[in-house]
Formats: C-alpha cells, sequence, structure tokens
C-alpha cells in the first residue's frame, strides 16, 4: 500500500495545486455570501474528485481470476494516454501563458462568482473537479494507479481517501482557515489570488509536463 500511495502523491498534488479551483474559491471567500458559497463549492469539489477516481479505480481492478501479480493491461494502457494527454494539456497551456508585459486574464465566468449562490457553487466545486480537462485527466491517472494494483478492499479504501484529502486539500484548508479565523485571513487571500491569477499558466504547464512524464513511464513500466 505505501507504494501506491508514492506513486498517486505527485498526481493527487497536480489536482491540488491546480490553480483555477483555488483563484475561485478565494474569490469567493472574498464575496458577500463567502460561508454558504465555498462550503457547497469545497463539497462539490471534494464529491467530484471522490467520484471520478472512485469509478475508474472500480473499472481498472483486476478481476479475481487475473494474474494480479503487476499492474493490469488495462491500467497500463490508460496511464500510457493519460501521461500522454496529460503532456500535451501542459504543451498547450505553456504556449498560451501571458507574454512578458501582458496583463494575465482569468475565464469570465469568475466575474460572476462574487454573486454565486451556494446551489450554484456545489455545482461549480463539481464541475471544475471532474470536468475540467487538466483535473479529470489528472483524477483518472490517479484512479488507473489504484485500480491497477492488486490491493486489499480496505486498503484500497484507504489509499482512495488519501488521494482525496491531498487532491482536495488546496480548496479544503483555505476554507477552513476562513471560518475558523475570518477577519486574519483576508489578506493572505488576496496576496494568494494575485500571484495564482499571474502564475496559473506557468504553474499548471510544469505541473501536468512533470506528472504526465511520471505517469507515462509507469505505464510503460506495467506492460
Amino acid at each position: 500500500m505505501g507504494s501506491v500511495i508514492g506513486d498517486i502523491l505527485p498526481v493527487a498534488l497536480g489536482v491540488a495545486i491546480s490553480p483555477v479551483p483555488v483563484i475561485a474559491v478565494i474569490l469567493m471567500l472574498l464575496a458577500p455570501q463567502a460561508r454558504a458559497a465555498s462550503v457547497a463549492f469545497m463539497v462539490g469539489w471534494v464529491a467530484g474528485v471522490t467520484v471520478v477516481v472512485t469509478v475508474v479505480t472500480m473499472l481498472v481492478q483486476p478481476s479475481s481470476t487475473s494474474d494480479t501479480s503487476g499492474p493490469s493491461t488495462v491500467a497500463s494502457v490508460l496511464q500510457l494516454l493519460l501521461g500522454a494527454a496529460a503532456i500535451v494539456l501542459g504543451v498547450l497551456q505553456w504556449r498560451s501563458r501571458p507574454k512578458p508585459g501582458d496583463e494575465p486574464s482569468l475565464p469570465t465566468w469568475m466575474a460572476a462568482i462574487d454573486r454565486m449562490t451556494a446551489g450554484k457553487a456545489l455545482g461549480l466545486g463539481a464541475l471544475l473537479s471532474a470536468a475540467n480537462p487538466k483535473n479529470l485527466t489528472l483524477c483518472l491517472a490517479g484512479g488507473a494507479i489504484i485500480g491497477g494494483t492488486d490491493l486489499s478492499t480496505t486498503d484500497t479504501v484507504v489509499v482512495l481517501v488519501v488521494f482525496v484529502v491531498i487532491a482536495s486539500s488546496s480548496v479544503v484548508v483555505p476554507v477552513l482557515a476562513f471560518l475558523l479565523a475570518h477577519d486574519r485571513m483576508q489578506e493572505p487571500l488576496d496576496d494568494m489570488r494575485r500571484w495564482l491569477t499571474a502564475n496559473n499558466a506557468t504553474v499548471m504547464s510544469v505541473l501536468l509536463l512533470v506528472i504526465g512524464v511520471a505517469i507515462l513511464g509507469k505505464g510503460l513500466g506495467g506492460l
């Protein structure tokens, strides 16, 4: 189990460090309806990550009659495809980064975040975690890594929980910190938002390229 956790750590961290959802939750925390919207967004994010990685884990798990001495062929092929997809996304992200002197821009839908209700925030959290191409690729890769092993049911659940906790930490931690220390969190959150806005493309491109190569190598090793 320890080796599998080691394999999923960089992938889960890649999901956690995705700047767009972090910026989204920070904007919610700075909005008038901060508490309700941010908690709903957090729940949607955790649910989306959990569903995707769990479903993929169940689909690629070796059957009880198969050889479980190594990763299944399905899991290895899936890792190859997802590793290649992550590399392509990383290259596209790098090419889309702001040129020197350009003003970094955010998606237009973020302008409406400060007026977002709890219900819409819940849906947005699930959408960004489960439908965003970059996060979806990484969550699918995490599920493929976990499902491609011969862990027991209990160990599989533990590894899934570890993945979800790490992947959700960048959304969960700011929300909980805000709820516990509202006044002290205003300025640090605003500083974080500005830094992530300026470095969004660069951060994600480097992460996707590094993680993509790691997933690709793991897939090749399993064939």
